[in-house]
């Protein structure tokens, strides 16, 4: 029970940081395209976003080689596929 919730641990940290990552860039490229992003709201947001999270499942880690870069961000004016 206890390696189990260490490893649970490990996947919950894994995916802040992602959450992490990819929040900062977002931020980022919007300041770069001249959006008003206000640093209160940007000091609100939290990295702990938990609807795409499953603790409770199977984990597979499939990662693309990116030679070395990020992914793209999403477009929000693109539809979900």
């Amino acid at each position: 029970m206890e390696d189990q919730l260490s490893a649970q641990g490990l996947v919950l940290n894994c995916l802040v940081l992602w959450n992490t990552v990819y929040s900062d860039r977002a931020l980022e490229q919007l300041r770069a395209q001249d959006y008003p992003v206000r640093e209160e709201d940007a000091a609100r947001l939290s990295a702990f976003i938990p609807g795409h999270i499953g603790i409770d499942g199977h984990h597979a880690f499939h990662l693309p080689d990116l030679g070395g870069t990020h992914r793209p961000l999403r477009d929000p004016d693109t539809a979900d596929d």
